[in-house]
């Protein structure tokens, strides 16, 4: 037997009796019957072993499996003894999904893809090895977070460490044109290099001047940021890792950019094929002068971006639309273009029922929060990374007269449901910093040289969390409640602490901080300000952090002088990505958003629908496991403001909604009939409470399709 000749194999259909009740009761225990199915008839057989470590490192280095270098930093007898180690943790997945999960995706197979290479222990080994980067003590550490699944690194670190032949580590990318054919020309070579070597790509088109604006003097020759887009999504087509997997692109435009109407018309259902874009994601960043427009309910103006980085000589990115808007409403060297706030409020809810689309950012909420010196102007392609970027100058034979920053995105994620068991919280998140320090430091985007300007200068990482709605249906807590307010602040805050303790420490080792660090409020102390102070906690939530050290007032006070004398490695720390296979790998919900089944029924290309119970999924836990489309969307809203506070960086943020909405979930609505007031209802909320971006709207509908089901493959975790 091999694992392309399978046959008579009972998993599968011992999986799908878990949807079959019997006396009206989930029978779980069906899906235990699976996975042990699986390994007694899929992994055992096709397992390839060998006597010893040694000899199975030896077998790997000279089939050209793993790199040489990082193997050559340990001795053969530390590696053995943390292989040994780690299997004798006894880890046993606990759901089928997990399991499948990891072997048909993560595991290493053989170049003929008939034997596995690898069970989870050597995965854990090969990543633990790697990114300690031959510390003995660090390695150890790494492998007792991952084989305890505190932490878990993002797909393409965790598939891709050590492994001879492999993409890159790290997530996805944003970069950004300005308005002239040379930095257009780049950008798309640059979306084509980036979608070869992995991960999703975000591109700022509010730069480009609008269709029909002058170039050069002649009236209506611009064509504007559609056929720009057409050409990004043909190139992620054209790129796509040698078809392993599709080429992945989102672009961003400013709601105030004349083509905003185009723009979104692309996803239309009804769209010409000459301007509709299938595969290509669209985001709009959002001004708080919007709101208040829409507010208003006034007129507002859209304006041409070359007018107006003629007058105010940046890109027109950089430009504060809410402070300088009347000015150049008032400007008349300054084109401008009128309709109704509302009515494009309506354009943008309308395309979210239809598709999901666009993605929301609040760019004023973001740069208000930032703690760096420069301008957030995008996100990228889960909307979670809020980085700061300059733009680059080309000259005609498209070398650099300016290189600016662009970024990488090198992600990681915290398992709320374990890490909450730490026998130490501080050291585990040290570890995992550290692990994410090693990606970044060893990220060389030679053929995009803004990408690695940005990530030399800025250390960036982005550690997250999942497991959220998990943790809280095992302590009985009410995804939304009080409680789960109370508890998600006091983890990110945790998470913010230790990862700023950890990220000066590398910075006191070294002597290197990020560049412009003085320019940071973290430099001369003001972003500590508002954290100083004793964590008030309720009985409930304090039992829950029992062991845990919660930072005292002094304790902040302490950090901020080291901070202030030390500096920080990392310009940037925290993000929460959206999370999509590995969250299975790790047995609980994705993200820090509510599950939406109880009994996940996944399609799976090949095998058909595997169907996934919620961790711990029993009769005490159930009333604490509502679907996320049966839940009040502003109280997700308010677990990720909860989170918000503490990240320095976003949170991909997916709203849940159905097409017929229960009465009584809902305070505002007579009828069942989702409307695209909903919407906006919940747009505006979501700024209201300090939300920097929303990633994506999913409506569930009568048939049981999803509109707008996007499966993001880059960032997710």
């Amino acid at each position: 037997m091999s694992l392309k000749n399978l046959e008579n194999v009972s998993y599968f259909r011992l999986n799908n009796e878990i949807n079959i009740p019997i006396n009206g009761q989930i029978p779980l225990h069906k899906d235990h019957e699976a996975l042990l199915a699986f390994f007694e008839e899929n992994v055992q057989p096709n397992l390839k072993t060998f006597p010893t470590v040694a000899d199975k490192i030896s077998y790997l280095l000279e089939n050209n499996y793993i790199e040489q270098d990082f193997i050559s930093k340990y001795e053969i007898a530390f590696i053995t003894q943390l292989s040994d180690w780690l299997y004798a943790q006894n880890f046993q997945f606990k759901s089928f999904m997990a399991a499948y999960k990891f072997y048909q995706q993560y595991a290493l197979k053989t170049n003929d893809g008939e034997f596995y290479l690898e069970n989870i222990e050597d995965r854990i080994l090969m990543n633990a090895l790697y990114f300690a980067d031959g510390d003995t003590a660090l390695a150890q550490a790494l492998a007792d977070e991952l084989i305890n699944q505190r932490y878990q690194p993002a797909t393409p670190s965790f598939l891709n460490a050590g492994r001879a032949r492999r993409g890159e580590l790290v997530s996805c990318f944003l970069i950004q044109p300005t308005d002239d054919m040379n930095s257009i020309g780049r950008s798309v070579n640059s979306a084509l290099q980036l979608s070869r070597i992995g991960g999703g790509v975000g591109i700022n088109l509010s730069n480009l001047r609008e269709a029909g604006a002058q170039i050069k003097g002649i009236e209506n020759a611009a064509s504007g940021v559609v056929p720009v887009m057409k050409l990004y999504e043909d190139s992620f087509s054209y790129s796509n890792q040698l078809g392993q997997r599709q080429g992945a692109g989102v672009t961003y435009l400013s709601v105030f950019h004349p083509d905003i109407l185009a723009f979104l018309s692309t996803k239309k259902e009804n769209a010409d094929e000459k301007i509709r874009v299938k595969t290509l994601s669209l985001g709009v960043t959002v001004p708080d002068k919007y709101y208040q427009l829409v507010r208003e309910n006034a007129d507002m103006f859209l304006f041409s971006p070359y007018d107006v980085e003629r007058i105010y000589g940046v890109p027109f990115s950089y430009v504060d639309l809410t402070s300088e808007y009347d000015k150049m409403v008032a400007n008349a060297n300054i084109k401008k273009y009128h309709i109704r706030a509302r009515d494009l409020e309506q354009e943008i809810a309308k395309l979210q029922q239809e598709s999901g689309y666009p993605y929301i950012v609040n760019i004023d909420t973001a740069n208000h929060a930032n703690p760096i010196h420069g301008k957030i102007v995008m996100s990228n392609l889960c909307s979670e990374i809020l980085q700061v970027q300059t733009p680059s100058i080309l000259n005609d034979e498209q070398t650099y007269q300016h290189l600016g920053t662009d970024i990488s995105c090198n992600l990681g994620s915290t398992n709320v449901v374990n890490l909450m068991k730490t026998p130490n919280f501080e050291k585990s998140i040290d570890s995992m910093v550290k692990a994410l320090t090693f990606i970044t430091n060893h990220s060389e985007i030679d053929v995009v040289p803004s990408i690695k300007n940005g990530n030399s200068r800025a250390h960036t990482i982005g550690l997250g969390a999942m497991g959220l709605h998990s943790y809280f249906a095992q302590n009985h807590i009410v995804y939304g409640s009080p409680e789960s307010i109370e508890f998600t602040d006091i983890y990110f805050m945790l998470l913010n602490f230790y990862t700023l303790k950890s990220s000066m420490n590398i910075a006191r080792t070294t002597g290197i901080k990020f560049a412009d660090f003085e320019k940071s409020t973290y430099a001369d102390g003001s972003y500590f300000d508002s954290f100083i102070g004793e964590a008030q906690l309720s009985e409930q939530i304090a039992t829950l952090f029992n062991g845990i050290h919660i930072p005292t007032a002094d304790d902040w006070k302490a950090l901020q002088k080291d901070v202030m004398s030390f500096g920080l490695y990392h310009q940037n720390r925290l993000a929460v990505a959206p999370n999509g296979s590995i969250s299975y790998i790790n047995d609980v919900s994705a993200s820090i958003h509510p599950i939406t089944q109880r009994i996940e029924e996944r399609q799976e290309k090949k095998t058909g629908k595997i169907y996934y119970p919620a961790r711990d999924l029993a009769t005490d836990t159930i009333p604490y496991y509502t679907s996320a489309y049966d839940m009040d969307m502003r109280r997700v809203i308010d677990v990720y403001a909860a989170a918000t506070r503490h990240v320095d960086q976003g949170l991909s943020l997916t709203l849940f909604m159905r097409s017929e909405i229960p009465l009584g979930i809902y305070d505002w609505k007579t009828d069942t009939k989702q409307t695209t007031r909903d919407l906006n209802i919940l747009r505006n909320y979501a700024h209201h409470k300090g939300v920097k971006s929303i990633y994506y709207v999913r409506t569930f509908t009568d048939n049981g399709d999803e509109i707008g089901s996007n499966h993001c493959e880059s960032c997710v975790i």
